[in-house]
């Protein structure tokens, strides 16, 4: 196969396994789950194939080691799991995840991955405006996802669209769900605003698309991205602040990001009734108050090795059956990354996971404010590019605070994306090279 066409095939299947992790959601409430496990066997069997054909370079010297410690760890759960079937189905899945980021993080330039994940979330975007439209203008009533029967009262979070577009939303787009949705519009913010300032695509496109994202964050209304969009533009804001800097003249930055972190913290602690009640949240931010106690008391029971990995909830089991349900809805997730880890591998998994996030925020963050290493001389020249993993980070951070999806499907694809591709030799020089194009 030439090798124009080669690398034509791999960005296409990229993109589709960009789509896939994005909008799981979609595939599996058009096609049912074993439509989308039909997807998903496809998707990791072709990464494992290019894996294989392409032989990407790579060494264990440049590989994250707190990420191949919390594969063991979550691996070796299954010895002291409480529910060792449930385990073993959440273990595989994350193999199964972890072998697909790593396609994308191995296999694939800084600019592929930039090009095919905006292609993926432009699709998303796209059809999600597009749903809402049929739904609001042609349906005219809620929609309910495909090849699930229900009887009685139906919660508002089964349904797949409420058909609220011309209301002025809230919205759930293809992939069901307003917070996911209004995530992936943040994700396609960054990603647009980066491809648009470094001109990789045509002006008016660029335009038209950060319009679009910025338009899906105010119709899905998601009180968690909307803080996730703060921490991004203060983020933003602290890296063109240390780009005027010398490296050795950076104190009063830290300095102020710490007064800035801890300010935030206080105000989120003593003004969060106001806060929520403005933004349209109730005060317990819809039930997490309660899932966070529930979690942590079960935590605490066995708080050294947790209960062993299971990913997503599995709500056949204990304790997980019954352990968080509102409004008739049972959810599977702690609505905290950090509390889902300690709740599954206990503080020996919080403290690996810790190091797995921290290590890559801290290269995310040098890869932004430092002037790019190209083994001859250091330049004078910042990509624009360069602060794309930074804000990646940022944004996948904000939301692990009050959701768990870092840890399965898009999260966990970005974050082991985000860590393999920081710690890979070269990574500042290949950035530089894209913002120059």
């Amino acid at each position: 196969m030439p090798a124009v066409q080669s690398r034509l095939t791999v960005r296409l299947f990229a993109t589709l396994v960009f789509f896939s992790v994005l909008a799981g959601q979609f595939w599996r409430n058009l096609l049912g789950w074993w439509g989308f496990g039909a997807i998903s066997v496809f998707i990791l069997v072709g990464s494992i194939g290019l894996l294989v054909s392409l032989k990407p370079e790579w060494t264990w010297r440049g590989f994250p080691k707190s990420l191949a410690a919390f594969m063991l760890v979550a691996t070796a759960s299954l010895a002291w799991s409480a529910y060792p079937g449930a385990s073993a189905i959440g273990i595989t899945l994350q193999w199964i995840t972890t072998i697909t980021a790593l396609f994308l993080a191995l296999c694939l330039t800084w600019a592929e991955l930039l090009r095919t994940l905006a292609v993926a979330l432009r699709w998303i975007l796209g059809l999600s405006i597009l749903f809402e439209v049929v739904v609001a203008v042609f349906i005219g009533h809620a929609v309910l996802p495909f090849w699930v029967e229900y009887s009685g009262k139906i919660p508002a979070a089964f349904y797949w669209s409420r058909g609220l577009l011309l209301e002025g939303g809230p919205i759930e787009g293809i992939v069901a769900s307003r917070n996911l949705l209004g995530f992936i519009a943040l994700l396609a913010l960054i990603v647009f605003a980066v491809q648009l300032v470094a001109g990789t695509v045509a002006r008016g496109r660029g335009i038209a698309w950060v319009t679009v994202a910025l338009v899906m964050l105010w119709l899905t209304r998601s009180t968690t991205v909307s803080f996730a969009l703060l921490a991004v533009a203060i983020a933003l804001l602290f890296t063109l602040w240390a780009r005027r800097l010398p490296p050795l003249g950076r104190r009063p930055l830290y300095l102020s990001a710490a007064a800035v972190l801890a300010a935030v913290a206080v105000g989120l602690v003593a003004f969060s009734p106001a806060l929520l009640t403005m933004l349209g949240k109730s005060e317990d931010l819809t039930g997490r108050f309660d899932i966070w106690g529930r979690v942590i008391d079960l935590a605490g029971e066995r708080p050294l090795v947790g209960w062993g990995w299971v990913s997503y909830w599995v709500p056949w089991v204990e304790p997980f059956d019954g352990l968080a349900v509102r409004k008739g809805v049972q959810y599977l997730q702690a609505h905290n990354a950090w509390l889902d880890v300690w709740l599954q591998l206990g503080i020996l998994g919080l403290i690996i996971f810790a190091a797995l996030t921290l290590s890559t925020l801290w290269r995310s963050w040098f890869l932004a404010v430092d002037r790019p290493r190209l083994g001859i001389a250091d330049t004078e020249t910042y990509a624009v590019t360069s602060i794309l993993p930074l804000l990646l980070t940022v944004a996948l951070l904000a939301q692990s605070l009050a959701e768990s999806r870092i840890l399965v499907e898009s999260g966990w694809v970005l974050l082991v994306i985000l860590a393999v591709r920081s710690k890979r030799a070269g990574a500042d020089a290949e950035l530089l090279r894209l913002g120059r194009r």
